[in-house]
């Protein structure tokens, strides 16, 4: 009995780090994006050809009522900003048009959790990582030295959100 009880413990414990680690589950309508930094090299495309360290984390908090999505750079004194008359379907899924607040972003779409680059040039630059990689790198492990590639587009080149068409 006891053996069953710790095999299970153990089991869900391993469950409960992979939900952690993959931010499966979240907050209603909230999603961080991690971010790396390339010191003492440079980025070709994705991969930091120098030291891989933690940057920034980016979060976003979707208010479908009022079709906004607020966003701040956790621990950071910069003031929050404001995206507004998004298309927003759910915290992993929006569009939003761009504003005065648009420079401090890093994205004006998320997509099925992940951020869309800005193709317009209109938001700040990033590579984001996992949040496990991030975790490791902010404690001074390195296991990479590659961002994760940013998602494609929908196939169709258009999107539906919340009943609102969505420019590609």
């Amino acid at each position: 009995m006891f053996r069953n009880l710790s095999i299970l413990a153990v089991a869900l414990a391993v469950f409960c780090a992979l939900v952690w680690a993959t931010d499966t589950v979240t907050l209603q309508g909230e999603r961080t994006i991690y971010t790396a930094r390339c010191e003492q090299g440079s980025w070709q495309g994705e991969l930091c050809t120098g030291n891989l360290v933690a940057a920034e984390r980016y979060r976003y908090r979707v208010l479908k009522p009022h079709n906004e999505v607020f966003f701040w750079v956790v621990g950071s004194n910069e003031p929050s900003g404001k995206l507004t008359d998004c298309a927003i379907q759910d915290g992993r899924n929006w569009r939003c048009q761009p504003n005065a607040d648009s420079a401090r972003s890093i994205t004006l779409e998320m997509a099925k959790g992940c951020p869309v680059p800005d193709s317009g040039g209109g938001t700040r630059s990033y590579h984001a990582v996992s949040k496990l990689t991030w975790v490791l790198l902010d404690n001074g492990i390195a296991i990479t030295n590659t961002a994760l590639s940013p998602p494609r587009p929908p196939s169709s080149g258009q999107a539906q959100t919340a009943g609102r068409r969505l420019a590609p």
